[in-house]
């Protein structure tokens, strides 16, 4: 038996607990990206593209594609470079960082990489096993899954990809 089952809680409810704490930032973050939408814009204002491609690939081992669509698909990067140019302002030095921890540590551990998507995928669970527990990942994970979950219109959830993933219809 789930443990969520035990306590009589269904996994709806689990994540609607779990998303309660940051409903602000879910707010302000979908007020922004539903602006973006509309004025039909999906470029980087926040990341280099080659930041992004890290965050990109970071996110992408927080909620992997497989027989769903994951977080690549889903476009939370440009959430997560949204959020920084808006309510998350006073994380981009964060995130500035961050980034540079993850370059660091992938080169200290594969010397001859050039970024984490070029890691195999073994390499890749490797390097995230290595930096979980980073504030700066703890971070990045909470951002994936808002953007992974935000509705469509506010440019994260493509397709509605993490709505399918948890049963939710709109």
């Amino acid at each position: 038996m789930q443990p969520y089952m035990r306590s009589g809680h269904t996994r709806r409810q689990i994540l609607e607990l779990a998303l309660a704490g940051h409903a602000a930032a879910i707010a302000a973050a979908q007020q922004h990206a539903h602006q973006a939408a509309t004025a039909g814009t999906a470029e980087l204002v926040s990341f280099s593209t080659e930041d992004a491609a890290e965050v990109e690939a970071l996110a992408s081992l927080i909620i992997p594609s497989g027989a769903t669509p994951g977080a690549r698909e889903a476009g939370v990067v440009y959430f997560i470079d949204k959020a920084l140019a808006t309510f998350h302002q006073d994380k981009r030095e964060t995130y500035r960082q961050g980034l540079r921890m993850v370059r660091d540590r992938r080169l200290e551990m594969f010397p001859q990489s050039t970024g984490l998507a070029a890691l195999t995928p073994g390499d890749q669970l490797r390097f995230a096993r290595a930096i979980e527990t980073t504030g700066f990942f703890e971070m990045l994970r909470v951002h994936a899954i808002i953007g992974f979950l935000a509705p469509p219109e506010y440019g994260g959830n493509r397709g509605r990809a993490g709505w399918a993933l948890i049963g939710f219809e709109g």
